[in-house]
């Protein structure tokens, strides 16, 4: 939490939090309040309690919490998503689709594991970035798992499960040529590195979890098939799988993963 504002701090004017507590979760409202009181800049908009792991209502939240700003741009992100932007510059690539007419810029993951492959410790004395400084792609050729995103949004825009994709008149944005909507910044030239630091030492406890769960609202299978792969190698990722693309990056820096171009055209493809 401490890294995700102070992350998210260079580039925003406010944050605001949805605090979901579960029973996988219970203690999560005293434990971010102290530390999200601290900052004038944040603010914490709604506590829910429901049933664990439900992805699908995580997303009627942030629909139903940036619905009551139509006008305003909205970063969505989970707690473990650390957005950068093309040449750092948020404010400026929001300037752009005013200019342009565009309510959506899409993005997508650059999964975050440590240094030889592991689930490493976060601590707040680190910076995140160098804590897992291998960056690649291996959560969709593991299991499946769509890795596109819309990051950024106006208010009136309505988001899909997972933050995947948007609905825009009752049609899925990914049934529209090819994502060729017009209220789409065009995603070859402006898109959104979601770096994905998921991969910490708590991780596949949390997989196991959500597979056990055996719920479609959860994607049990897809975890389950995650957990099943990862076991098989010792609970390590290989970063010297071609197809995975990873490169050693420990700066918060856009330009800093070489490898985008190609990964970007690959996940706007899936």
């Amino acid at each position: 939490l401490p890294h995700f504002i102070e992350h998210y701090s260079k580039y925003v004017d406010e944050l605001q939090f949805i605090i979901y507590e579960s029973k996988a979760s219970p203690r999560i409202l005293s434990r971010a309040k102290p530390i999200i009181e601290k900052y004038d800049n944040c603010e914490i908009v709604k506590v829910v309690r429901d049933r664990e792991f439900d992805w699908e209502k995580v997303t009627i939240l942030y629909n139903m919490i940036k619905s009551k700003k139509q006008n305003d741009w909205w970063v969505i992100a989970d707690i473990d998503e650390f957005h950068l932007y093309p040449n750092n510059d948020l404010r400026g690539l929001i300037e752009k689709c005013d200019e342009n007419l565009w309510s959506i810029v899409r993005g997508g993951f650059i999964d975050r594991v440590g240094p030889n492959g592991e689930f490493p410790n976060i601590n707040n004395e680190e910076d995140i970035f160098k804590t897992f400084p291998m960056a690649g792609f291996f959560r969709y050729p593991m299991s499946g798992a769509c890795p596109n995103k819309i990051a950024i949004c106006r208010g009136d825009i309505k988001i899909t499960n997972g933050q995947h994709y948007a609905e825009i008149n009752g049609q899925t944005t990914w049934r529209w040529q090819g994502w060729g909507h017009p209220l789409i910044a065009p995603p070859e030239q402006y898109s959104i590195q979601v770096h994905h630091f998921k991969w910490d030492e708590t991780c596949v406890t949390r997989i196991k979890s959500v597979a056990d769960l055996n719920e479609a609202y959860s994607y049990s299978k897809e975890y389950y098939k995650m957990y099943d792969q990862l076991k098989k190698n010792d609970f390590t990722i290989n970063t010297k799988i071609k197809e995975y693309m990873f490169l050693k990056c420990e700066k918060s820096n856009f330009n800093e993963y070489k490898k985008w171009n190609n990964l970007i055209k690959k996940i706007i493809s899936i």
